[in-house]
């Protein structure tokens, strides 16, 4: 006997065809395992970022972040209604504070987007690991786009592609997996060779659209701006990449907030990329001519730096220039870093005191050595970024405990952390 469908999979048309009817563990644990990034507004993560990253546009509280998708999880999980989740998206809201949303309609408007909204992009990506699911595409290896019809406002292109039959490795699923756009309702199932009847790949045009930081996208026709991605399909997509971005782009204090709570979501990509980032400027001296980003400035740092009326840096990244990995200066007199004191960097810096260099305006980490010296990491940082040039490690050496203890009695060194 099959299973009873859960509310979820009931609101959003699922089939209920063979292991369909099982409850739809899938949803739930794919929106669960995705990491809490704040962010200011909706295409500040585009397309395949979302199925790494929970964000709410214009949310940049941890708290408040963090309840909403507690929410949204219960109401998967146990198939709570749009009513339910408007009654405790006003209760999160008034516990927390949120300037966005102002009169009680705008406050009803925003939860039902955010509902339906995570609804449907979660079914969605839960459906994509199901309908892949190698004995599945045994016995049905086409896909049926399948268009709502009970959609108040239903756009054309979209009945156009009602009952449109592909294989489902076809490239067009890669952009056209519905959701399409914001209310999107259309579905997809999957049929036996039987039901193919030489259907082709839909030619459909695509548009320009310029987002927010002024760089253009191709999106196709038919598709909202930033929905032309499948659900489910890129969770291989690197969250540390994503953070990355955000980071160069979000004000100091906002980006330096965000790594300290990402950090431990981030320790094991961070440090698999920056190992693999060396090894390969390692086999490729050509390679090495690009940066990495590492961590970022700690919120008390930028606080200290507040407190003492130092220059404040316009962004939090803290990013490693290959060349000066290998291309040490030998008229320095400094004593370089070994290749293993290289590949520990970032923890080096996340354990490091913190000073404030008054002579060369940079951020100086003070990490542990061996003997008499310790590990000396001076971060150059850009007050303005209009050329694009990122916070970067000016030099790493090590050097002797006592000229370091010289450096800060003279108040050449300013302790910040």
């Amino acid at each position: 006997m099959a299973s009873q469908q859960s509310p979820t999979q009931r609101a959003f048309g699922a089939g209920s065809n063979g292991k369909f009817d099982k409850p739809f563990s899938e949803q739930i644990k794919l929106f669960r395992e995705k990491v809490l990034l704040p962010t200011e507004h909706y295409n500040d993560l585009l397309k395949s970022a979302h199925d790494r990253a929970f964000v709410v546009a214009g949310v940049m509280k941890a708290d408040l972040l963090n309840d909403i998708h507690q929410a949204l999880a219960k109401t998967m999980a146990e198939g709570k209604s749009i009513q339910w989740f408007r009654k405790e998206f006003a209760s999160i809201v008034a516990k927390n504070g949120w300037g966005g949303v102002g009169t009680n309609a705008k406050r009803d408007w925003r939860a039902r987007v955010i509902y339906r909204t995570n609804l449907s992009t979660a079914y969605a990506a839960g459906r994509w690991r199901q309908l892949n699911d190698p004995d599945l595409l045994k016995r049905r290896p086409y896909w049926k786009y399948v268009h709502n019809e009970t959609v108040r406002h239903p756009r054309p292109l979209h009945q156009s592609w009602n009952g449109l039959v592909l294989r489902h490795d076809a490239p067009w699923w890669l952009t056209h997996y519905p959701p399409n756009g914001w209310g999107c309702r259309c579905r997809v199932v999957a049929v036996p060779a039987s039901e193919y009847t030489g259907q082709t790949t839909p030619n459909d045009g695509y548009r320009t659209e310029t987002d927010r930081f002024g760089n253009t996208h191709q999106v196709p026709n038919g598709i909202d701006f930033g929905w032309d991605y499948a659900p489910g399909a890129s969770r291989s997509v690197e969250l540390k990449t994503l953070i990355d971005e955000k980071l160069m782009r979000f004000p100091a204090a906002l980006g330096a907030e965000m790594w300290k709570a990402l950090k431990p979501a981030l320790a094991d990509e961070n440090r698999k990329i920056w190992a693999e980032t060396i090894s390969a400027w390692i086999v490729k001296p050509e390679s090495r001519n690009s940066r990495c980003l590492i961590g970022a400035l700690a919120p008390v740092v930028l606080a200290a730096l507040a407190a003492q009326n130092k220059p404040a840096p316009q962004s939090a990244e803290i990013a490693v220039d290959g060349r000066l990995v290998f291309e040490h200066d030998e008229e320095t007199g400094k004593q370089p870093l070994k290749p293993k004191e290289w590949a520990q960097l970032p923890g080096l810096i996340d354990k490091a005191t913190t000073y404030y260099d008054n002579r060369t305006g940079m951020i100086v980490y003070v990490a542990s050595g061996q003997g008499e010296t310790r590990i000396v990491i001076a971060l150059g940082y850009r007050v303005r970024k209009d050329d694009g040039n990122l916070n970067t490690v000016a030099a790493a050496y090590r050097e002797p405990s006592s000229d370091i203890e010289d450096r800060i009695q003279s108040g050449e060194w300013i302790i910040m952390q």
